[in-house]
């Protein structure tokens, strides 16, 4: 068939043209195109609470969601009493970043989300909680089908409910396969979390999870956009969640030597991005989770815009598992691509939420790569940069999709929110390039939100204020 043929089957709306050229510079996710992406809604589950309004007070006014871990965090409910002290004493790392479980405002309601469904296991209820929040937000809650077949949901996690591996690899231990829940494979798949969001709602768009270790969060938001950019959808509920606190999971990362133990006996200052003092992450759990939305589509029915994604960067380190290349290229590859996309320069940025977790080498290789991607802009000082993992942890597949409603929040109220427990900075920093250390009230037009993951996969979200 003829290349003006197949032009005539695609919708008006939808041409290659517009997404592709001979050019080998990345096709820009904004101005360029017809369909542009913005923000409408913002839901979240946090250990600094349930909630957006919750968890960004607590957050720029510089409190932590850091606690001791008890037993009964492990999820160990089917052991007796001597198999969960022994577990819990062989733990190095005894500290979490738990989210608040109750019935009063700010905090999560367990019997409502999650335990009075048998096939709704604790981070398919994180999802359905904060994508309830994003909607109400956004005020989308669509009646026609026509709406409906063009809403769709991009929401994945890292882990899934490892909890619910161990209840049943004891059962056959035990030879009792009997008992097994019909519900056991449904409660651990990463993709029930959207599935389920689309159901309660009846969204019939792309129905999408992305698994991409650390990154999942923002690589769900980034496809997400494109998924809209390309025509498939007009509006996205988009996020990662995560509810890893659990005896396997702690102790599998335990065990890679990736957790903080040295702070057990202060668990508030055991999460300390960019700080000498830094010795592992804290492990974290919740969900972000935001409603995108095409411009025009937004615009048409007077919906507020927190802001536009206009850049989506991805890279591969092709190095090793756990460790990024010391000169930071990978993240440096992603950073560059998510400026070229949004056809913006290093210099028009004015606030990074890193990806930091508080470990020893990859908080020292991020900043060398932000130093790197920023030149002069990072080194005058004029970029505000901060990592808020030091406030609620390391959220896995949760924490991109968090920390990019930050980011977004950050452009909102014109603030950049601090670091927590920078008490001695890294060596690699000087007076003008340091991380913020309270939050800051300052002008954001641009902010770039970082997530890197296991297996060297990188990706930085850029966003801009809607002029």
């Amino acid at each position: 068939m003829a290349n003006h043929q197949w032009r005539r089957l695609l919708p008006s709306r939808f041409h290659f043209n517009r997404f592709f050229s001979s050019s080998t510079t990345s096709p820009s996710l904004s101005s360029s195109r017809h369909r542009r992406v913005v923000v409408t809604g913002l839901g979240m589950v946090t250990p600094l609470g349930c909630g957006v309004d919750t968890t960004w007070k607590r957050l720029i006014e510089g409190e932590c969601g850091i606690r001791a871990v008890t037993c009964e965090d492990l999820r160990l409910d089917n052991f007796d009493d001597e198999t969960q002290s022994h577990v819990f004493d062989q733990l190095t790392s005894k500290v979490a970043a738990v989210v608040p479980s109750g019935t009063t405002v700010g905090q999560f309601n367990d019997q409502l989300w999650s335990k009075e469904h048998r096939s709704i296991s604790r981070f398919i209820g994180y999802a359905l909680c904060a994508a309830d929040e994003a909607l109400k937000d956004a005020n989308w809650s669509p009646t026609k089908q026509e709406e409906k077949e063009r809403t769709g949901v991009s929401i994945g996690g890292g882990i899934g409910s490892m909890c619910d591996i161990v209840d049943a690899a004891q059962l056959i231990c035990e030879k009792r396969l009997r008992r097994l829940s019909p519900f056991f494979v449904p409660k651990i798949l990463i993709n029930m979390a959207a599935g389920h969001v689309s159901m309660k709602y009846g969204f019939q768009g792309p129905n999408h999870a992305a698994v991409t270790a650390c990154a999942t969060g923002a690589h769900s938001i980034g496809d997400a956009a494109r998924m809209i950019l390309f025509g498939d959808a007009d509006v996205m509920v988009a996020g990662g969640t995560e509810a890893s606190i659990d005896a396997l999971s702690v102790a599998g990362f335990c065990r890679l030597k990736a957790l903080s133990t040295k702070y057990n006996c202060s668990p508030s200052e055991a999460s300390r991005p960019f700080d000498i003092g830094r010795d592992g992450f804290v492990i974290g759990e919740g969900c972000g989770v935001m409603v995108l939305e095409e411009l025009e589509h937004a615009k048409e029915r007077g919906a507020k815009i927190y802001a536009e994604l206009c850049g989506y960067g991805m890279s591969g380190d092709a190095y090793h598992i756990t460790q990024p290349h010391n000169d930071g290229r990978g993240a440096i590859l992603a950073m560059t691509s998510a400026l070229k996309q949004a056809g913006l320069h290093s210099n028009q940025v004015d606030y990074v939420n890193a990806h930091a977790t508080s470990t020893p080498l990859g908080d020292a290789i991020e900043a060398t790569a932000i130093k790197a991607t920023f030149g002069e802009h990072a080194k005058s000082g004029a970029l505000a940069f901060s990592s808020t993992k030091g406030a609620i942890g390391h959220l896995l597949g949760a924490a991109g999709a968090v920390e990019a409603i930050f980011t977004v929040l950050a452009i909102h109220h014109g603030i950049a929110p601090l670091t927590l427990n920078l008490s001695r900075p890294d060596l690699i920093f000087s007076d003008a390039f340091m991380p913020l250390t309270a939050s800051k009230k300052v002008t954001i037009t641009a902010a770039m939100s970082n997530s890197f993951g296991f297996g060297g996969t990188n990706t930085s979200l850029l966003f801009n204020k809607v002029s």
